[in-house]
């Protein structure tokens, strides 16, 4: 029984000692920042407040990667974790060097649904678009509304919004007054708030980027409580 124990233990360590980062492309939960995987490399690029931002790059091994910037030693784990990756700096203080004041990098990488890469989103946006000035409202509203629940994990809140607002407007003009009051039930609460109560919460790059999604939610509001 000792030796069958002891002989486990040797293999997790061995498989351990070989992990690697698998390859690909991952969204940060939502959806501030991503993470490519390609060649025994990484590359990280978060955007924080007030469009401040992290950008990483360098070789992985194993589960580590080490950046040294001119003798100072960035060092990152990456853990598996729910089909994604745990990304934690194992030296935050010289680790901050690549990031902004208000940016960060710490945090779960995901592999993004079906439909829900960068490009796959793009390529929805641009099918919906057409759609909605075709007016065919009906297929607007077929393409994005699986966007909201398939994607909701990797999606970040100012497209959320904008996702919202477009998906709203699409059943306003099916007559679907309900569902659309139920898709801008999420945004309703800060639309019901003065621009001045709301604009302290908001870094100003954020809040100028927030204004028309807001004002769009307004009105939209509006129409389908008519």
């Amino acid at each position: 029984m000792k030796g069958s124990l002891a002989a486990l233990a040797l293999a997790v360590a061995a498989s351990a000692a070989h992990a690697q980062v698998a390859t690909g492309d991952y969204i940060a939960e939502h959806g501030w920042g991503t993470l490519k995987v390609k060649n025994g490399g990484f590359e990280i690029l978060a955007v924080g407040g007030n469009g401040h931002t992290c950008s990483l790059d360098g070789k992985l091994k194993g589960m580590t990667a080490t950046l040294d910037d001119a003798g100072d030693i960035c060092r990152i784990a990456f853990a598996a974790k729910d089909g994604g990756y745990q990304v934690t700096p194992t030296t935050p203080e010289t680790c901050r060097a690549y990031c902004g004041a208000r940016a960060y990098f710490e945090g779960l990488y995901l592999k993004p649904a079906r439909g829900c890469a960068d490009g796959a989103r793009a390529k929805t946006r641009k099918a919906f678009k057409a759609a909605y000035d075709a007016k065919d409202y009906a297929k607007a509203a077929r393409l994005l509304a699986p966007q909201l629940s398939a994607c909701a994990r990797t999606l970040g809140p100012m497209e959320t919004a904008g996702l919202r607002n477009d998906l709203a407007i699409a059943q306003y003009h099916l007559g679907r007054k309900e569902e659309c009051l139920k898709t801008l039930a999420p945004l309703a609460e800060q639309a019901g708030r003065k621009d001045d109560d709301l604009q302290p919460d908001y870094p100003p790059s954020d809040w100028e980027e927030f204004k028309p999604l807001l004002k769009a939610t307004r009105i939209n509001l509006a129409l389908c409580r008519s």
